[in-house]
This record gives C-alpha cells, sequence and structure tokens, in this order.
C-alpha cells in the first residue's frame, strides 16, 4: 500500500507530464495554424478562433506546470485539464469541419468556465508555507539607540 505522499508524488508527475504534453502539442497545433491550416482554410475569422485556441492551451499548460506542484491544487488542474480540452478542443474541431462538428458549439463555453473555475479554485488552494508568518503588514526596523 502507498503512503498518502507517495500517491501525491505519482499524481504530480501524471499532472507534471499531462501538462508538458499539453504545452508541446499547442506548439505543434499552433505551428499548423500558421502554416499548415492556411492552406486549407481561408477564413480568418477561423484561423483567429485557432490562434485563440493554441495561446488558451499553452497559457493554461504553463499554469498546469505550477498547479501540479501544489497537493492542494488537484481541483484545479483537473478543471484547466478539463477547460483545455473542451475549450481549445472543440474550437480546433468546429474550424476543421463546422459542419460536422456543429454540436459542439455550445462546449466551448463550458470549457471557459472549467479554465475560469481552474484559477478560482488554484487561488484558494495556495501553499500554506506561501503565506505562513505574514499578515500583510511588515514593521519597519525600530533602533533602541536614543541619540
Amino acid at each position: 500500500m502507498q503512503s498518502p505522499e507517495e500517491r501525491s508524488v505519482k499524481v504530480s508527475s501524471a499532472l507534471w507530464v499531462t501538462a508538458c504534453t499539453l504545452g508541446a502539442s499547442a506548439v505543434i497545433l499552433g505551428a499548423f495554424g500558421s502554416h499548415g491550416l492556411k492552406r486549407i482554410i481561408q477564413d480568418p475569422s477561423k484561423i483567429a478562433s485557432w490562434s485563440t485556441a493554441t495561446q488558451y492551451q499553452i497559457y493554461h499548460s504553463i499554469v498546469l506546470l505550477g498547479a501540479s506542484q501544489i497537493p492542494t491544487a488537484r481541483l484545479s488542474s483537473g478543471l484547466f485539464i478539463t477547460g483545455i480540452t473542451l475549450f481549445s478542443g472543440s474550437i480546433y474541431l468546429l474550424v476543421l469541419n463546422p459542419a460536422r462538428f456543429r454540436f459542439l458549439g455550445p462546449v466551448t463555453p463550458l470549457g471557459g468556465l472549467c479554465l475560469i473555475g481552474g484559477w478560482i479554485a488554484l487561488a484558494f488552494a495556495k501553499p500554506a508555507s506561501m503565506f505562513a508568518g505574514h499578515h500583510g503588514y511588515t514593521a519597519a526596523p525600530t533602533s533602541d539607540r536614543s541619540d
């Protein structure tokens, strides 16, 4: 049986690999959008949508890297993964074949809500040690000398 610490390390490692995979695929999809996609799709608004999807995917992959190292950020990590998949994934499919994937239109905003939820959950998952002993006030140094 694994200790809680061992499980936490495995989860962090899996989230790290997931974040790196999502980040690498964002770069690949962004490069495709800048070069290959323009050969098959001429609509500038679709190209812009693809670009937005890759930007959101890379931004949230980077945040997921950080969240993967915070044991209390599992909810936010899950929301970021779900949000990237729903938001960016639905946009990619809608750009490539809008008629076939029209049913995914309502999925995109749900993905956006997951991304927003990930940020909110991350705000409450901050490491306790990050703010330990700090109460937002730092006293000015005092001197015991009486000159």
